[in-house]
């Protein structure tokens, strides 16, 4: 059961790593401390909901196994203090491979759960010490289930004599149990419930968003918001604003934000997807990208820069790859569902891209860079 569900994580983090954090070309702009570029393909641009099933598959599939993990640490305890600790090489090396997947779920799952809590408690890149950190615990989970496979197959063959034959694992007169083997899975299935019931809304949605108790994003508001204006040091926009166009570093046109109304709007359902696994679809209204980059006089366009008006931060700015600027439904949102857009979701402008990661949706859009 662990297994399966170690192994749906682990495909979602690399896919959601993907997206995260793709390679662009050598002209993006990689936000500060995501500079390494372990991937050679560009995430695509649909279905829209991609990367909100996949970031709510890993998010909720990693929460609910803790349990699960937790009682598998818990039966193999003694095993990890049996003496002599080493009795053979051929021992050594399981030992090993036991310390680096043991202390790798302690990391990955640790450093994973702050993550979706939103709380740093280190001085580390996140992502890139999460992403290596997988890399360590899938060879240590590759290796340890490789050590240990004939032991798997002689015991599912043998299953009755190992256990209750003599010298079998357990003893012809053994202690009273403290709790039944029906008991301690029936706990275990039960405690891996009750944090799909609290965790599982945000991404979800619904009824189950109210009952999102330990999601940040979930327990209400249908709406959420990660960043605010306050936050990010963005004050208040005025009258003055312009969106400036720029085609291959040269400066071409500025709209205002009448000027970018009065210019052909769509209005796409399209959901916002984060990395800590929450999500929510909304009706988005604005300009196509597409028609900015010819309306900037770069129709093909191969990337856009995307630069905020918030002053510092890593995420500030994004760099669009052309199926991101090219697809159909990507747009300079400037309202949601009928209203102008709130100061928090981005007032005057943000991206909106389908099946983009919710951090590279950049708000407070300033400047577009095309090339």
């Amino acid at each position: 059961m662990l297994l399966v569900l170690v192994g749906v994580v682990a495909v979602t983090g690399f896919l959601s790593h993907a997206a995260y954090n793709p390679y662009l070309g050598h002209n993006a702009v990689i936000p500060r401390g995501q500079d390494f570029k372990p991937f050679t393909f560009t995430w695509p641009a649909s279905p829209s909901w991609l990367y909100a099933l996949n970031q709510g598959l890993h998010v909720t599939v990693g929460i609910v196994a803790v349990p699960l993990l937790l009682a598998k640490l818990w039966s193999v305890i003694p095993r990890l203090f049996e003496f002599p600790p080493v009795r053979s090489v051929a021992h050594l090396f399981e030992r090993v491979t036991a310390l680096a997947l043991v202390g790798g779920a302690i990391f990955q799952f640790g450093t994973g759960i702050f993550d979706v809590q939103l709380y740093y408690p280190w001085h580390f890149n996140f992502v890139e010490a999460h992403y290596y950190g997988a890399w360590v615990f899938c060879s240590a989970l590759v290796l340890h289930v490789g050590t240990k496979f004939p032991v798997m197959v002689k015991a599912f063959r043998t299953r009755r004599e190992l256990l209750e034959g003599p010298g079998g694992l357990v003893a012809p007169d053994p202690a009273p149990p403290t709790i039944s083997r029906r008991g301690f899975l029936g706990g275990v299935g039960a405690a891996m419930g009750g944090m799909f019931i609290l965790t599982a809304g945000q991404s979800i949605g619904g009824p189950l968003r109210k009952a999102a108790l330990l999601a940040p994003r979930g327990g209400g508001d249908d709406f959420p918001v990660n960043k605010t204006a306050a936050f990010a040091k963005v004050g208040r926009v005025d009258a003055s604003w312009r969106l400036k166009l720029v085609v291959n570093g040269r400066h071409v046109v500025s709209l205002s934000r009448a000027e970018l109304l009065a210019l052909p709007q769509r209005s796409y359902d399209l959901p916002i997807a984060c990395v800590e696994g929450w999500s929510t679809t909304q009706r988005w209204s604005g300009v196509r990208l597409a028609d900015l980059a010819r309306h900037a006089g770069a129709p093909n366009a191969s990337q856009v820069q995307v630069e905020s008006l918030q002053p510092a931060g890593a995420f500030r700015q994004t760099t669009l790859a052309a199926n991101e600027l090219h697809a159909e439904q990507s747009l300079l949102a400037l309202s949601v569902n009928g209203a102008e857009l709130p100061l928090d979701h981005g007032f005057p402008a943000r991206i909106i891209v389908p099946a983009l990661p919710g951090v590279h949706n950049t708000k407070w859009v300033g400047e577009m860079r095309f090339t």
